[in-house]
């Protein structure tokens, strides 16, 4: 597979304006999906936030293998200030986010307090690369529907400040890829996490590895799902695949099926990294 590059203007331009603004903001709030931590960071933040209080937040963490979760956890809570797991779907996952703002600011507060100052609203950015669950983030912790949602990559658009609470406001970032993949697998773990748009890879390259990927570490997901017994063929289990749901040997049909299952997290709790 050739280097993929996918950096659409508007994810340029939003880079810039990060860059722009990064310098107001006292904590950055970066998403990665459980399932696959290490392609989820994006080096073009990296290189912009590394001198602010940080919070990395693992979502998705219901749809990810819990053992390869806790492995993350130890991994990434060396490196930042925060590390939170959440499934971003939930109710609670908010005042979780909103508290560890909190403690993080206490020192900023301090120091207003210490200068007869009444301390201001902590500002913080809230990053990542698409379809992470940013956006649904953004909205529970505003409680409106203050960033567009869609369950595709690239949807948000523009750079807003939202008010949260008295505590803190969150500036609003779309979802940015970086600029190109020497690393393969990373490019393809995002698009099967549905990061980077369907068109980039082929359905069939991507149902191959897959395949090929489950047999290897959750052999049993397809057999529960689809009743494959041989998981060694892929034309196989393909053909499975369309048998069992009435396909016809439509193979289109049977890539995009088990991509959005496995996307849907109906093939089971399955990680597609595992921490060293």
């Amino acid at each position: 597979m050739a280097q993929i590059h996918w950096f659409p203007g508007h994810m340029k331009k939003a880079l810039n304006e990060i860059e722009a603004k990064i310098k107001l903001v006292d904590i950055v709030i970066e998403i990665l999906d459980a399932r696959a931590p290490l392609s989820s960071i994006n080096p073009e933040f990296e290189k912009r936030v590394q001198n602010k209080k940080r919070i990395f937040v693992l979502s998705k963490s219901d749809l990810a293998d819990p053992d390869e979760t806790k492995k993350w956890e130890e991994y990434f809570k060396k490196s930042v200030d925060s590390l939170l797991i959440l499934n971003l779907n939930e109710q609670k996952s908010t005042q979780i986010i909103a508290n560890e703002v909190k403690k993080l600011g206490a020192e900023k507060h301090a120091k207003e307090a210490l200068k007869g100052m009444k301390p201001q609203p902590l500002k913080t950015m809230i990053i990542g690369v698409p379809n992470v669950g940013k956006s649904s983030l953004i909205n529970r912790l505003a409680k409106r529907s203050a960033a567009g949602v869609q369950n595709k990559p690239g949807y948000t658009r523009g750079e807003q400040f939202i008010k949260v609470n008295n505590d803190f406001i969150l500036l609003d970032t779309p979802g940015i890829l970086p600029m190109n993949y020497d690393d393969k697998t990373k490019a393809i773990n995002l698009a099967l996490l549905g990061s980077i748009r369907e068109e980039i890879l082929p359905n069939e390259d991507l149902s191959i590895y897959l395949i090929k990927y489950l047999n290897k570490f959750y052999p049993e997901a397809l057999k529960e799902r689809f009743g494959v017994t041989d998981l060694s063929n892929f034309e196989i289990v393909v053909q499975e695949i369309c048998k069992r749901r009435g396909l016809l040997n439509d193979y289109e049909r049977a890539y995009s099926l088990l991509l959005k299952e496995f996307k849907d997290g109906k093939l089971g709790r399955i990680s597609l990294e595992h921490a060293q």
